[in-house]
């Protein structure tokens, strides 16, 4: 079993997706991932796989991309913080961006965020989120 029952990808580029997709797979963190291009799609599937909080595909961790088309980062944790509390499930959300200027930094204060990562994902930055989050280090297989 992984040590998260389930982690959702917000980013609109694909092909972050599909290596971020391929890295939590190689380092068995997460039974199921699910993706999502923008904010608004998220909010569908968390609608979706968290209508029963205890669901195992209702994500445990979130990785946020902050710009995106659509719904960004920011409008979704604002969306997200005014649903109905009971379709909230205890969630680690982490925010991952390509810059850390001043401005995107100052607005991620007070945000329901677990932290913020640069981008790559790497597999360093992930054991790091498995051991400050989850209590456990990843398997590497």
């Amino acid at each position: 079993m992984a040590a998260i029952s389930c982690t959702l990808l917000v980013d609109d580029d694909e092909t972050t997706n599909f290596l971020n997709q391929a890295l939590l797979r190689r380092m068995a963190i997460s039974d199921t991932v699910l993706v999502a291009g923008n904010g608004q799609e998220a909010l569908d599937l968390m609608h979706t796989h968290c209508e029963l909080p205890d669901s195992p595909t209702c994500p445990a961790l979130i990785l946020l991309d902050m710009k995106m088309p659509l719904m960004n980062g920011f409008e979704f944790l604002k969306a997200y913080a005014q649903r109905p509390k009971c379709q909230n499930p205890l969630v680690v959300i982490i925010m991952l961006t390509t810059s850390l200027h001043l401005h995107d930094v100052a607005q991620m204060k007070g945000l329901p965020i677990a932290g913020y990562l640069t981008k790559p994902l790497t597999r360093d930055k992930l054991k790091q989120i498995l051991q400050d989050h989850f209590g456990q280090p990843a398997e590497d297989s």
